[in-house]
């Protein structure tokens, strides 16, 4: 819960956040391969999770074709979680779900950092931190944690060449990771539609370039942060959802569903295809292709399309 307190110092950050001076300037990274593939399409696995969530993670990775497939020994992996407010799942990442990931990331011999910025009227992001207990759980997994916002983070800019966005303020720690590991819940958005593996990697963007962002064309702008780069995974957690509302409250209810893939706009749509079963009230087009963010997305090639990729269960 945030006390008013808390929302009168969020408020002070997403007016006065401003964007750091001499920042050096840096080609995009270049997209790797999609690492999970079969007969040359992607693969995006779809898993019941009501029990056991390792057991569950363990299964849509293993459906993908494994974790080694496109993870290693030595890999420095940056986890990009979803922690914009204080608020439980399905607002937020569920702990224990960051947890199993990590450790399989561990597992396989990775260097893993949790990284991420929250949202102009919740930060600063160390305040969320403690209040979801993210510290003491990195502490615990022997795991870097870095909120994007602190006075310490380096930053790199980029031209990317959007239509909307012609360049991002993004962490270095992001920039010079080998594999980007995004974990995105489930949920609808009140001013976005919806929000997930795409709209995750908005949270990178620097503050004071994240405020201006709002002003116009969010959806198209959202989906050409990710001109940055490419998460080389991506696991969404749908155990429990928002049908309506978002992105700290909403309709609440339970998918049971994990949805893994290495294409953002795939794992976007079948989601909201998960979504839209519900029947509630939300910006969701009923052609999930449609939505502006996909549609950008799509229009500069950052995934596959319709009847592109294969869905195994």
């Amino acid at each position: 819960m945030t006390s008013f307190a808390d929302r009168i110092v969020g408020v002070y950050h997403f007016l006065g956040d401003r964007i750091p001076r001499g920042i050096p300037r840096v080609e995009p990274k270049p997209y790797r391969s999609n690492a999970w593939m079969k007969n040359g399409r992607p693969v995006v696995s779809m898993v019941r999770a009501r029990g056991d969530i390792r057991a569950a993670v363990e299964q849509s990775i293993t459906l993908l074709g494994g974790l080694e497939k496109g993870i290693g020994r030595g890999d420095r992996v940056l986890v990009k979680p979803n922690f914009n407010s204080p608020d439980p799942f399905p607002a937020s990442t569920d702990l224990a779900f960051l947890e199993v990931v990590v450790k399989l990331l561990l597992d396989v011999g990775a260097k893993v950092t949790i990284g991420e910025s929250s949202g102009g009227l919740w930060r600063p992001t160390s305040k969320v931190f403690e209040q979801l207990g993210v510290p003491e759980l990195a502490r615990r997994l022997g795991v870097e944690l870095i909120a994007f916002d602190d006075r310490s983070v380096a930053w790199v800019r980029m031209s990317v060449g959007g239509d909307f966005l012609s360049e991002a303020v993004m962490p270095r720690s992001a920039y010079e990771a080998d594999r980007l590991v995004y974990l995105p819940c489930m949920k609808t958005h009140s001013i976005g539609a919806f929000s997930g593996a795409i709209k995750l990697a908005f949270g990178f963007i620097a503050p004071g370039q994240r405020r201006g962002a709002h002003v116009s064309h969010l959806q198209e702008k959202v989906a050409e942060v990710n001109l940055c780069w490419l998460p080389d995974l991506i696991i969404m957690d749908g155990r429990k959802a928002f049908v309506s509302g978002g992105p700290n409250k909403g309709e609440t209810v339970e998918p049971g569903l994990l949805i893994a893939s290495g294409d953002l706009i795939a794992v976007d749509v079948e989601a909201m295809k998960v979504l839209q079963d519900y029947g509630a009230t939300n910006y969701i087009p009923a052609n999930p292709w449609e939505l502006p963010q996909v549609a950008t997305a799509l229009r500069h090639e950052l995934g596959v399309g319709e009847g592109q990729y294969t869905v195994v269960e």
